[in-house]
């Protein structure tokens, strides 16, 4: 087996590698900007000098297989990205590309996967899923919403390879326009953007998610944005856990950082939809912080 593995998490804004040992502990991590709006060719080399920058400053050498979890789905049958909100990604052969300028074969997978795969193993649901017959909704609500299912120690991706992917079911009829094309999907909605959006449509200012989610106390309208958050998320949500009824969910991503997605509210939100009196399944704050795609990706090089 070898000593240790290597990860990338190419995201809309940064790009971070791990290099992680048997143990699954990081013995070094860096990230720099993705500086999306060079455009595709730019993304590749910045992949690539920061591969080179971390193997240079460890000293260890690079393997010949690297994982990447990226925005959106490689379709490996067509031999290029789809569904990508980076959207420079799009019908592009990301992992032939990758394997051109790295000069090394790579695992690549949808990031959401990576963090459901990270926070399943080493991370929030370690404990239960050391059980293999259990299985593990990765739920990333951040610039966009994703998701990941882990059965098994193995991620799902299903016919289409979309297995997860909730952010793309309509939640509001002839809603908001969404970049995949349709209207009032889920990420158009309780994405963080959305949100953020609803406030300044509200107050007439701009404030970051972070900072409605502290006022929801003294500001009328960061407390509409958030009582709409937590609606929709409750909706959203029961909808995909009348189906998959997984025995736990994690919560990833910037807007999965909100206190108020924890509460007795949030949980009565999605009791109002869900096809059972109560909710049984624990929703749990991500162990491994904003670098759980990071550590999934590295964790696919252990799996091939």
């Amino acid at each position: 087996m070898a000593e240790n593995f290597w990860g990338i998490d190419l995201g809309g804004t940064k790009i971070e590698v791990v290099v992680i040992d048997n143990s699954m502990k990081p013995l070094i991590r860096r990230r720099i900007s993705t500086e999306a709006t060079g455009g595709y060719h730019h993304i590749l080399e910045r992949i690539r000098q920061l591969v080179e920058m971390v193997s240079v400053e460890s000293g260890i050498a690079v393997p010949e297989l690297i994982g990447i979890g990226t925005p959106g789905r490689y379709d490996a049958e067509q031999g290029i990205m789809k569904n990508s909100n980076t959207v420079c990604l799009n019908g592009c052969d990301l992992k032939h590309d990758l394997e051109r300028v790295l000069n090394r074969a790579v695992a690549i997978e949808n990031d959401a996967n990576c963090f459901a795969l990270a926070e399943s193993m080493p991370g929030a649901a370690s404990t239960i899923m050391c059980d293999p017959s259990k299985t593990a909704f990765g739920i990333i609500l951040g610039t966009g919403v994703g998701g990941g299912i882990v059965c098994n120690g193995r991620v799902r991706h299903g016919a289409h390879g979309i297995a997860g992917e909730w952010g793309h079911n309509e939640l509001i009829p002839d809603g908001d326009l969404c970049y995949c094309g349709q209207r009032g999907c889920v990420e158009t909605v309780i994405s963080g953007p959305a949100l953020e959006r609803y406030y300044q449509k509200l107050s007439g200012r701009f404030s970051p998610l972070e900072r409605i989610a502290a006022m929801a106390g003294t500001d009328a309208a960061a407390a509409e944005t958030l009582e709409r958050l937590l609606f929709y998320f409750g909706k959203a949500l029961a909808h995909v856990l009348n189906i998959l009824d997984p025995d736990v969910c994690i919560l990833g991503g910037g807007v999965g950082q909100v206190e108020q997605l924890y509460s007795k509210e949030a949980v009565q939100a999605i009791e109002k939809f869900l096809f059972n009196s109560e909710l049984r399944i624990p929703l749990l704050r991500p162990l491994l912080g904003d670098s759980a795609g990071v550590f999934g990706a590295a964790l696919l090089t252990i799996a091939s």
